[in-house]
């Protein structure tokens, strides 16, 4: 009972400092309005990793399309609001649910492929929403996109609080998911289809069941994006922002949210930090990812995820024996 309670209060003791003390900071002009835009950013970034990561990393399926539910959730957030004029709160958890109910009808037919093939038609998905959004132009804004002015985008201190506490609770949520008896049956699909399938579980289920998840959570990133930046084009959708998800996952580790999380806020970082090599960081960017890859092909974290009950647990370990060796002279 004691350490049950020891490790949901440590972790969310870290989780409210985490959240709190930057959005005061921000609150008191201590960090800039420059790098509170980037911090939340990396938030929203880190949101849309953890969605790639839970079909990609979780389920062992490979999507290049989670952009595409991006663009979905942001553009359903939007027209709930400003059309059907819908409280901000409602629209984004109905836009979160519109973005599922497409990840499961998407998730249907396609799931039953695998690999190659599976990504090849999540990639064609996302590049027909792209085409479908630039052509709505009623209700998208055509290529031009949508504007969508909220207090997230007039305060960056609320931004950040909103989109750190989202990305907070996500995590939790996702963390004990996985400890439970379908989270456990996802993991068994992912290490061997077969011996899943032999010992009952229903591999087709689950799979589907992973991937409404992660359309669900790229749905909400989607509603947080549009908040803070106040506009969102159809090219969203695109290619690319699927690649940009994608690498974040591979470079925090395969299987690993807090690994995701990390490399969602170094890489948002680091794309803003480079800017002063102006387009000479389209190569230095892809030079450091190789390097990464060369030197530690698992990610930063791995299969791992960083345990701050484990890092109080060092550190508590670490002055005991300070103190027994000050203690011996």
């Amino acid at each position: 009972m004691r350490e049950r309670r020891k490790n949901t209060i440590i972790p969310g003791v870290f989780a409210l400092a985490l959240v709190c003390i930057p959005t005061l900071l921000i609150k008191l002009d201590i960090i800039d309005p420059y790098t509170a835009q980037i911090i939340t950013m990396g938030g929203v970034n880190a949101i849309l990793a953890i969605s790639v990561n839970t079909i990609t990393g979780i389920t062992g399926q490979l999507s290049l399309g989670q952009a595409g539910f991006m663009a979905i959730g942001a553009y359903s957030c939007i027209s709930l609001t400003l059309d059907l004029g819908l409280p901000l709160p409602v629209s984004v958890i109905l836009a979160a649910l519109v973005t599922a109910f497409f990840g499961f009808i998407i998730g249907f037919p396609t799931l039953k492929l695998t690999g190659d093939y599976l990504a090849i038609v999540t990639l064609g998905f996302g590049e027909i929403i792209r085409v479908v959004l630039t052509n709505l132009r009623s209700l998208t804004g055509g290529a031009n996109g949508r504007r969508f002015t909220t207090a997230m985008t007039l305060r960056l201190d609320l931004a950040f609080l909103v989109v750190a506490s989202s990305l907070a609770l996500i995590l939790i949520l996702l963390q004990n998911f996985l400890r439970s008896s379908y989270g456990r049956a996802i993991l068994a699909v992912r290490e061997d289809e077969v011996a899943a399938n032999s010992n009952g579980i229903s591999v087709f289920r689950y799979k589907m069941v992973g991937f409404v998840i992660a359309s669900f959570i790229a749905g909400l990133g989607g509603c947080l994006y549009a908040m803070v930046i106040g506009f969102v084009k159809p090219d969203a959708a695109s290619f690319n922002h699927s690649i940009d998800y994608l690498i974040f996952v591979v470079l925090g580790g395969m299987g690993s949210m807090t690994g995701s999380v990390l490399a969602a806020y170094i890489l948002s970082y680091l794309q803003e930090f480079l800017r002063f090599l102006r387009d000479y960081r389209l190569l230095i960017y892809p030079l450091i990812l190789i390097f990464v890859m060369l030197f530690r092909p698992q990610g930063l974290l791995g299969m791992k995820e960083l345990s701050f009950v484990r890092l109080v647990s060092r550190f508590a370990a670490f002055i005991r024996r300070k103190t027994a060796k000050g203690g011996d002279v």
